[in-house]
């Protein structure tokens, strides 16, 4: 039998009619992205685009009054004292659960890349199965540390003998501080994990051996190697608690707001959608620019580090 019968028959080349709907399937380019890109603009691009026209126009009885784009909501918005009050209280309060995860987190981390075996795999486990758990779960569960009298922490300080009357810890700022950074807490870890865990453990060494101590080398060796990841954990951690509205609600309090707390109590309780839209922007808008200024920042310092080196 000839070679030439063995060949397989050439295959015919698609129709033009028949190639137009499968080269997106086929095909190379951008044409792979289109369902993503899709996607998004159904379920991110068009609600939000919504929400802010929403600032921008007179809503009467869950319609929009046709004709009545106006500046003023928004204008009043900016001139309102109490909005002002609350971006803050949002902002410090989104700053300092921020930097107390990333203080609790490096050590969980650089240990992390020290350990083998089982215990690295333990030590995972109890960093990632917090995410199991739903957050507003988790936030009553410190509704029942934090509570009053008959709370868990007051009744241990109290039967140990190191205070005598309980402690007011709920609906304050440190319940509130206290119930963010547990629960962000995992995001902040996560990034450090990749890179600490996978340092190049050869540049310690020399650093060691040319005579530094322990503490240069950790503060001149390997914190420069994680600042990508310290600040992509930064930005992370910050964005969720600037813009949470569960954990300040709860655990602040009926009299605790936040930015966030507002955006939810006048969208839902007083009905006023206009002024829940205008609030919303000034809440994505401000979070989008601190998350921008955080990436900016380690960008350059990633530059400079490399620049130094």
């Amino acid at each position: 039998m000839s070679t030439e019968a063995l060949r397989p028959p050439p295959s015919r080349p698609l129709s033009p009619r028949r190639g137009a709907w499968m080269r997106p399937l086929v095909g190379g380019g951008l044409w792979p992205a289109v369902p993503a890109v899709a996607y998004l603009l159904v379920f991110m691009v068009l609600p939000i685009g919504t929400l802010l026209l929403f600032g921008f126009v007179t809503i009467e009885r869950g319609r929009i009054v046709g004709d009545s784009f106006t500046l003023e909501p928004m204008l009043r918005a900016l001139s309102d004292p109490l909005v002002w009050r609350l971006m803050w209280r949002s902002f410090w309060v989104a700053a300092a659960s921020t930097v107390l995860c990333l203080l609790l987190a490096y050590p969980v981390a650089f240990a992390y890349g020290s350990l083998r075996g089982v215990w690295r795999t333990l030590l995972l486990v109890a960093i990632v199965s917090p995410l199991l758990t739903s957050a507003l779960v988790r936030t009553y569960a410190w509704l029942v540390i934090l509570g009053g009298r008959r709370g868990i922490l007051n009744q241990s300080l109290i039967w140990l003998g190191v205070i005598d009357e309980p402690l007011r810890i709920l609906n304050t700022d440190w319940a509130v501080l206290i119930g963010m950074t547990q629960i962000h807490l995992p995001f902040m870890i996560l990034p450090l994990l990749a890179v600490l865990s996978e340092r190049d453990r050869r540049l310690e060494e020399a650093s060691l051996n040319l005579g530094a101590s322990r503490t240069a080398t950790f503060f001149k060796v390997i914190v420069p190697m994680s600042i990508p990841a310290i600040f992509a954990g930064l930005a992370l951690v910050f964005a969720v608690s600037y813009t949470n509205f569960i954990i300040p609600q709860l655990l602040g309090g009926g009299n605790y707001s936040t930015l966030a707390v507002q955006v939810y109590e006048q969208t839902i309780v007083v009905l006023d959608w206009t002024r829940g839209a205008v609030l919303a922007t000034l809440l994505l808008s401000t979070c989008f620019l601190f998350v921008l200024a955080i990436v900016s920042l380690g960008s350059r310092l990633s530059r400079w580090n490399e620049v130094r080196r």
